[in-house]
């Protein structure tokens, strides 16, 4: 928004005005009324029949009202003020509102043709909501002026948010509902204004929804006693503005002081701190809405209450197709809204409906920022050559995987300093994950009070950290979604808590990779570490790597998972997922020190593949199929197979074996399953067909299975990985533990080779001593064995 506070009518709207308001709120709700019920005859030009109801009445009347209500209103500060604005529709399935707001400003017909402004085009509008072949009952990507999916709850706020980031410019008002205000993320969200930055984010203004029900339940929000509620949102900060009542009217009324109000008060509040450098943290407004539920909806049917009640959450009017009498009353429902005085004889809006209504792009569905693609640049992430590890020979020198990335990401927080478009988001872990040269750049973002003990706080910073994972993954989608770029540091156990989060924007980048009018955006990033295997210091509850499995169930088009085994293929990895659109990345690296195998243009290499043989590391000469095959997928796996096949090189030279590692995960699936696998013959010759595999997996064993089982091989390949065993150890005891070390690996190769167990009796067994003698030094001197603790490399 402006510097200066925008000018805003003291009198507040005319009579004229709250008659255009109230007009425009009726058509919308006509229009709403009609996607639920309709399929033919939408102006009403004949008694409504039964062949004019559609088959199966599905979509959600409760909120409609109110959301038309807000986007009314909307419309008419938009446009007396020429604010830039964006709104988030949090109640989950308020399609019909949003689908009928839309089609009347235009912004609709305009990105499908076919649903014209007139008589035929509503019939379609209608037709199509919740129909086979049409467009769902939320709010979705279809919906012009959404970054938003509307199936579940809990994600508007910190999706505002997200979005108010670094747009100064911008108004973003996000609708609560008083069922989504019960959700866990929403409760976390409210913090989220203690972050915002009154100079160079814009301002996010909540509107809290009440209208008192869920599905079947009151909600608790709206059983609160206002000075409880009022108390609890200016706890959270704000300064709420009450508006209540079932008059139409007097609403009206009430719900333009409140905009005005609202409006002026952020306008204040942005001036105060850009121009008068206020550094108070400020006060946000809100606006509280208390409306019936199912407004100006049948009253009673069958004699039960239902407006103002549970019963209007969906479809009020169940039976309308097979008794007359609702039939009868759905008509007389949709014609108390007067359709005759809003559309003309051809079914396009009135001059009075649309009267309040903004043009071009300040139209809340031809919003640039809810098609960010519209609005993102190139990421400037600078040559790696800068900040790559030297590698004279590998597995010889340790260096801290994501320290070195930290330097990156560095120069590309200093090369966005002027543009503003690029954050890092993660749960207080910024630092903990070795990322912390970012501080070199920008700091924490923080508006709350602060000490003198405080480090790299700053009331402009660009990275973000709180302890709530689900704030983190909002701000992040709303921030992506607007036109900017991101990356997500978490803990990779912890990383669960989103998993339904990243389902929505995993579901949320397919469907809109087929719209066409959707402009691709930055990928969402995810960079797990503290992983798994090097959790042995906090113990069993910071050990799952299931997070990978649940991506690699999502859409193939969408998802891509990386496990660079080393500093420089983490950047190689890095700087191709900072380039990607419509993708949602995730990479696993540790922050440990680790051995770095590859120089920068070897790592580059081995990423553009995917997937390859490591000649240095094997037997295997080329002339002959290996007799075996050491795979791996992971750091701490790549570690343990190269110190196995070492062991392997020392006491049985005469073996082939071949050393294979795997970055990106989903090389390993058919390429008619993923635009990233193997062809059949591919696979084979990297894995050969008959041989034995042994197969070391940073995570749960059973998905490389899963990506395999298809393969020739597949009866051949043995997996180890992690099994659930785990708990406060030393580094090599997590992985003798779950069978994944040097030794397990050594003895599987023993036990698989054909005719080898016989030949290589004593091997096998030294082995198995070295893992007897591991488990009595460890509970001696607490470190891990010596020719473990200082390995290298040798080959």
């Amino acid at each position: 928004m402006s510097d200066a506070p925008p000018a805003s009518p003291t009198a507040g709207p005319s009579d004229e005005e709250i008659s255009a308001l109230d007009a425009h709120w009726r058509a919308a709700n006509y229009l709403a009324v009609g996607q639920i019920y309709l399929m033919a005859n939408p102006l009403l030009n004949r008694p409504l029949a039964p062949e004019h109801i559609k088959p199966r009445l599905l979509g959600h009347w409760g909120t409609s009202p109110g959301l038309n209500l807000v986007y009314t209103h909307l419309n008419r500060v938009i446009a007396a003020r020429g604010i830039p604005a964006l709104c988030v529709w949090g109640p989950g399935h308020g399609g019909p509102a949003v689908l009928a707001n839309s089609w009347l400003e235009g912004s609709y017909s305009e990105t499908y043709p076919d649903v014209s402004r007139d008589a035929s085009g509503m019939g379609l509008l209608f037709k199509q909501f919740s129909f086979p072949g049409g467009v769902p009952s939320h709010v979705a990507p279809e919906t012009p002026g959404s970054i938003h999916e509307g199936g579940e709850l809990g994600y508007s706020l910190a999706h505002a948010y997200g979005a108010a980031l670094d747009h100064p410019e911008l108004l973003v008002t996000c609708v609560i509902g008083d069922g989504e205000a019960e959700t866990g993320p929403l409760a976390g969200s409210w913090h989220a204004n203690k972050f915002l930055d009154p100079v160079h984010d814009g301002a996010v203004l909540p509107v809290l929804h009440l209208n008192g029900y869920k599905i079947a339940n009151p909600t608790v929000l709206a059983r609160l006693p206002e000075e409880e509620l009022d108390a609890l949102l200016r706890g959270y900060g704000h300064e709420p503005l009450f508006v209540s009542g079932d008059d139409p009217l007097t609403v009206h009324r009430a719900m333009a002081a409140a905009m005005d109000r609202a409006v002026d008060r952020i306008g204040e509040l942005q001036q105060a701190a850009r121009t008068g450098g206020d550094t108070d943290r400020p006060r946000w407004p809100m606006i509280v809405l208390r409306t019936p539920k199912g407004w100006t909806g049948p009253a009673e049917v069958d004699g039960l209450p239902v407006e103002g009640t549970w019963r209007a959450h969906q479809v009020p009017l169940p039976g309308v197709r097979d008794n007359p009498a609702h039939l009868r009353q759905l008509e007389a429902w949709l014609r108390s809204y007067r359709p005759e005085e809003l559309f003309d004889a051809e079914g396009r809006p009135s001059e009075q409906v649309l009267a309040c209504v903004p043009a071009g792009q300040d139209r809340l569905g031809s919003t640039p920022y809810a098609n960010g693609g519209l609005l993102l640049r190139d990421l400037p992430v600078p040559p790696l050559d800068a900040y790559a590890v030297e590698v004279d020979r590998p597995g010889t020198v340790l260096h801290e995987p994501t320290r070195v990335l930290g330097g990156l990401l560095e120069a590309v927080m200093a090369a966005t300093a002027d543009r503003r478009d690029f954050r890092v988001v993660g749960p207080d872990e910024t630092a903990s994950n070795r990322l912390d040269a970012l501080y070199e750049a920008t700091g924490k973002a923080w508006q709350a009070g602060t000490l003198p003990t405080d480090e790299h706080l700053a009331r402009d910073g660009r990275v973000m950290e709180v302890l709530s994972e689900h704030l983190c993954q909002g701000w992040l989608e709303g921030y992506l979604l607007t036109g900017r770029h991101g990356l997500f540091s978490c803990y990779e156990a912890f990383a669960h808590i989103v998993d339904s989060m990243v389902n929505q924007h995993i579901k949320w980048l397919r469907t809109s990779r087929r719209l066409p009018w959707r402009r691709p955006i930055a990928s969402l990033n995810y960079l797990l570490t503290s992983h798994v295997w090097r959790q042995d210091h906090n113990g069993f509850s910071h050990q799952d790597p299931g997070f990978v499995d649940h991506i690699l169930n999502k859409s193939p088009e969408v998802v891509r998972v990386y496990l660079p085994p080393d500093a420089n293929t983490l950047l190689s990895v890095a700087d191709h997922a900072l380039r990607s659109r419509d993708y949602v990345n995730v990479i696993v690296a540790g922050k440990q020190p680790s051995f770095d195998w590859l120089t920068l243009d070897q790592a580059r290499a081995h990423c553009a593949r995917g997937a390859g043989t490591w000649e240095w590391a094997g037997t295997d000469d080329g002339s002959r199929e290996p007799d075996v095959v050491l795979a791996c997928a992971g750091d701490v796996p790549t570690l343990e197979v190269l110190a196995a096949a070492a062991l392997l090189r020392r006491h049985l030279p005469e073996l082939a074996v071949r050393v294979v590692n795997v970055v990106d995960m989903a090389r390993l699936m058919p390429h008619d399953e993923h635009p990233h696998g193997m062809p059949e013959s591919e696979y084979d010759a990297l894995f050969t067909r008959d041989k034995p595999v042994i197969f070391a997996y940073h995570g749960y064993p059973w998905l490389i299975h899963r990506l395999a089982y298809r393969r020739t091989g597949h009866a051949q390949l043995h997996v180890r990985g992690y099994k659930e065993e785990g708990t406060t150890t030393t580094p090599f005891d997590m992985v003798v533990r779950n069978d994944l070390d040097r030794y397990r690996l050594v003895m599987d190769v023993i036990d698989r080779v054909p005719g080898l167990g016989v030949r290589a009796v004593a091997v096998r067994q030294a082995m198995s001593d070295t893992r007897t003698r591991h488990h009595a030094w460890i509970r001696e001197h607490g470190t891990d064995l010596p020719e473990v603790a200082d390995w290298t490399w040798e080959g």
